[in-house]
């Protein structure tokens, strides 16, 4: 270190000591709705479970009159709502869960409706080269279960063009 840093470190040491112990500072201490513990040097929302509430102030009744400003009572003719209580660890790992199998479901829904698709394509495509050959104009032939090679006539050729067609148009839109 050299001298000129020494007096600018004792001048950031008190700040630096004064941050650390600002939690210290917190009167109230307490658990809110989403499981988060809080240090305020406020009261805790109205409606909060004496059993979430983690630190008070030791002299409540000397500082309640000036710390908490004075509220109207409730409507006798308005029902109180029941604080909402913190879902447990079993309600929160059951709607992990849930959300789990339920993006799980989708993701299997959308493999599944690409893999038709992919299908549908593979389908059209092979639609499309036999009428290609249908069309081309060269002679066609086949074989037999015997082995035979037999040439496919004019009508014949014409019916399966008409049964691709019509197949395409059913199938590929």
């Amino acid at each position: 270190m050299t001298p000129t840093t020494f007096p600018r470190l004792r001048a950031g040491l008190p700040l630096l000591l004064v941050l650390m112990a600002a939690p210290a500072f917190a009167q109230y201490s307490w658990i809110d709705d989403k499981g988060t513990r809080v240090f305020s040097d406020r009261p805790p929302p109205a409606g909060t479970p004496e059993a979430r509430i983690l630190k008070k102030p030791r002299t409540l009744d000397a500082l309640a009159p000036s710390a908490a400003p004075a509220t109207a009572p409730a409507p006798a003719s308005a029902p109180a709502e029941p604080a909402k209580a913190a879902p447990t660890l079993a309600e929160r790992e059951a709607d992990y869960r849930k959300r789990q199998a339920q993006q799980a479901e989708a993701e299997t829904k959308e493999q599944l409706a690409a893999h038709k698709q992919t299908m549908q394509m593979e389908r059209c495509k092979s639609l499309k080269r036999r009428e290609m050959t249908l069309t081309a104009g060269t002679r066609l032939s086949e074989y037999d279960e015997k082995g035979q090679r037999s040439f496919v006539s004019d009508e014949e050729r014409a019916r399966r063009l008409a049964e691709t067609r019509r197949m395409q148009g059913a199938e590929c839109q």
